[in-house]
């Protein structure tokens, strides 16, 4: 688990900046993803080539019938999906460190000027480095979301053409240098394929989660623009509210309508 710790260092960086669904995720990603990677599948496939028998005793037939069987190794693929599936998150992130590192830097300018010098104020950011997600910073992360939803669909779609979603115990092979064609069996095929199922399903539920988080977004969005609309609306004339008028209001301004008539 050693080679994940810059990896998980930087991910839990992004926890702070993050929606709750983005939290959830980002568990997901962690514990059934990171830590069951590193603490039990490796050991489960840490055999596949060693102890894969083949019915001949030809030199490199062995060899060149377990590529054909597998193109890359199931850890290889899970830890590529991994780090792919993660980079656009870690992208946010850097823009998220450097939109706070800006703001902090507008703040020890307005700590040394006065109001009549000052611009423009942080917008994204408070001074105990909370960020509120929104506008380039929303869509920013939005994107991140959306890459991470193409991506999730891109591996789970390239390891069912690779090699399916079950382990096969017998590899039927005939490439050379095998004189014929030569059948070759995995070691413990059922355990390999309870893994292979397990990190589809999380695969799966990461790509929920994504879909869940974009509406999730979207719906607060939504929300925060009709509350901006309800308060002006309010500004302008405060007896008006939540659209509606009173049954005495709207009796005024039909009497008034009829007067000009």
């Amino acid at each position: 688990m050693g080679e994940w710790g810059f990896l998980s260092k930087l991910l839990d960086k992004v926890q702070s900046h993050s929606t709750v669904v983005g939290k959830v995720w980002l568990s997901v990603l962690f514990i059934f993803r990171i830590m069951i990677l590193g603490a039990g599948a490796e050991k489960v496939w840490s055999d596949e080539q060693s102890k894969m028998v083949c019915n001949t005793k030809q030199p490199g037939c062995k060899n060149v019938c377990y590529d054909q069987a597998f193109p890359i190794s199931h850890i290889r693929f899970w830890v590529l999906q991994i780090i792919f599936v993660s980079s656009p998150t870690l992208i946010y992130l850097g823009h998220v460190m450097h939109v706070i590192h800006k703001e902090n830097k507008l703040r020890e300018y307005m700590q040394s000027h006065s109001r009549s010098e000052i611009v423009k104020v942080p917008k994204y950011s408070d001074d105990k480095g909370h960020v509120d997600i929104k506008g380039n910073l929303l869509g920013n992360y939005m994107t991140s979301i959306f890459f991470r939803i193409l991506l999730e669909v891109a591996f789970i779609i390239g390891q069912y053409y690779l090699y399916g979603f079950v382990m096969q115990p017998l590899i039927v092979c005939k490439r050379d240098p095998c004189p014929f064609t030569v059948e070759c069996f995995m070691s413990r095929p059922t355990e390999k394929s309870i893994f292979i199922i397990f990190m589809l399903a999380v695969a799966c539920v990461s790509l929920v989660l994504n879909v869940m988080e974009i509406f999730y977004l979207a719906c607060a969005r939504s929300k925060k623009r009709s509350r901006t609309v309800d308060a002006s609306a309010l500004t302008l004339n405060p007896r008006f509210h939540g659209n509606s008028l009173t049954q005495n209001e709207k009796m005024s301004l039909t009497d008034v309508s009829h007067s000009k008539a």
